[in-house]
């Protein structure tokens, strides 16, 4: 029994250090997803504004910050992580930073001012439209909040939601999703590790509860006494 249950803890031991090495593959993988992803940040070189206090700001202003960190937190519910939010490393290379630089193309996109230029008269559900510049207010819409055939929304709707503005927000959501996809894969390599380290254990006491107990003096003699015949 005693030799079982050696075989079966060093069984286990085995078994425990195979988890570990895998907890060190996945740990390298994820390394070099970070490394890629630092990489790309830098060769993007796109920075996050701070002031002196350390406050994000927008155009120099915190209120342009504080608006388009309302867009993200409540019309978004993104759950930001402030630490993400470094001044002294203001590359956009993490989850959040991504997000409110994305959050900052769409507040400016929502919210800037079109100038429309009709060549020629237009009339769209009786109301005519003369030649000439129309400032349009978004106002907030996205890109299916524009009546498309109205001939000022139309046309204020391909300036804003413009071939670039959809490019980088889809490249930033990419930055976020990789990033978010990285911090999760470290939980593999943690499950692993933890994995294997209490296998190991359970095997190294598995091994030592199997050790034939050393036979003492006191043992040694109760034997013998036992063993001595019985005078009839």
């Amino acid at each position: 029994m005693t030799k079982r249950l050696q075989t079966l803890g060093v069984v286990l031991a085995v078994i425990g250090l195979g988890f570990l090495a895998g907890a060190g593959v996945a740990f390298a993988k994820v390394q070099d997803g970070y490394d890629s992803l630092q990489a790309f940040s830098a060769a993007q070189n796109v920075e996050l504004s701070y002031d002196e206090a350390g406050q994000l700001t927008d155009r120099g202003e915190t209120v342009g910050a504080e608006a388009i960190m309302s867009l993200l937190t409540e019309d978004w519910k993104y759950p930001v992580v402030e630490s993400d939010l470094d001044p002294s490393d203001p590359l956009v290379n993490t989850a959040t930073e991504y997000m409110y630089q994305m959050a900052t193309v769409s507040f400016h996109t929502l919210n800037g001012v079109q100038e429309v230029v009709l060549a020629e008269d237009a009339e769209y559900n009786g109301e005519v439209f003369k030649a000439g510049t129309y400032q349009f207010d978004p106002a907030g819409r996205y890109w299916t909040g524009y009546d498309r055939e109205h001939p000022i929304e139309g046309i204020a709707r391909e300036q804003a939601w413009s071939g670039t503005a959809h490019g980088l927000i889809a490249e930033l959501g990419v930055g976020t999703v990789t990033h978010s996809a990285l911090q999760m894969g470290l939980g593999l390599p943690a499950i692993l590790g933890d994995s294997g380290l209490t296998i190991i254990l359970a095997g190294l006491g598995l091994a030592w509860a199997g050790r034939a107990p050393v036979p003492t003096a006191a043992s040694t003699r109760r034997t013998e006494r036992i063993a001595e015949p019985v005078a009839v």
